[in-house]
């Protein structure tokens, strides 16, 4: 498949086009940002290590029947996926309180929800991402009724299958991010997760000591960064084909390079 012309760039991918127009590479960067985009750095390997942990959960959330935009992984930074209409929705599932909800709510850090809660943050990050109502997406159009319900289904069926995949491996699922697209099927607007799902997006501790393997690392100072991440590829066991992480350089790995603004 051709790669084409740059469509998209964010804060950690990039969209490239293809010469089918339904089709997009999508590839993973090195930045890291945090707090806005105000928290920004370089942390070499991230990106390869993001592509394949998110390859791997989306592969399996297809099988438990969650239609998702991964056609396939192409190579160590790159899958490709299908083009969809992303939802301008960020959906915050909660199963442990903790980082914002916490200082917004003065909830203490650490407590255990008895059912997962589920937020909407508008996606702009002009705006600092504001936390938004289901009201406000009806009143504005960004998505129908029909649309949110079918999403919540989904998440709740997400939520489930990611807490019991982590807790076989020894990791607390205690947040993450989701984001849904809209694509034609069969000439009907479907909705289907669209994105990433890696360390970037969840934050995910270790069961037994609270370890952070995510990217409190980097937004709390915690270094270590790469190594959490791979730890979290490692018990997922999908680093038996990692090139010796090779393209990555693992001893390289834990180097920051930070950019000034």
């Amino acid at each position: 498949m051709k790669k084409g012309k740059k469509l998209y760039e964010g804060k950690a991918k990039i969209i490239y086009a293809t010469n089918d127009k339904n089709l997009v590479i999508q590839y993973f960067k090195d930045d890291a940002t945090a707090f806005n985009n105000q928290k920004k750095s370089t942390i070499e390997g991230k990106g390869v290590l993001n592509n394949r942990i998110s390859e791997h959960i989306l592969s399996n959330l297809s099988q438990i029947g969650i239609k998702n935009h991964l056609v396939k992984r192409l190579n160590m930074r790159e899958q490709i996926i299908k083009l969809v209409e992303i939802i301008p929705i960020e959906f915050i599932v909660r199963n442990v309180a903790t980082g914002s909800i916490t200082k917004r709510l003065g909830i203490e850090d650490g407590t255990v929800l008895n059912d997962p809660l589920i937020e909407y943050c508008l996606k702009d990050d002009k705006l600092g991402d504001p936390l938004i109502s289901e009201q406000h997406i009806l009143a504005f159009d960004w998505a129908t009724k029909k649309e949110i319900e079918k999403v919540k289904k989904m998440i709740l069926r997400i939520n489930d299958f990611m807490v019991g995949m982590f807790r076989g491996i020894g990791i607390k699922l205690i947040d993450f991010k989701l984001e849904f697209g809209r694509i034609k099927i069969n000439g009907k607007d479907e909705v289907i997760l669209a994105d990433e799902i890696s360390p970037d997006t969840c934050r995910l501790w270790d069961s037994i000591t609270d370890k952070k393997l995510d990217k409190d690392r980097f937004r709390n100072d915690l270094g270590d960064l790469i190594p959490a991440y791979t730890e979290v590829a490692k018990r997922l066991g999908i680093l038996h084909e990692q090139s010796n992480v090779s393209a990555v350089n693992v001893t390289k790995l834990s180097s920051i390079k930070k950019k000034s603004k």
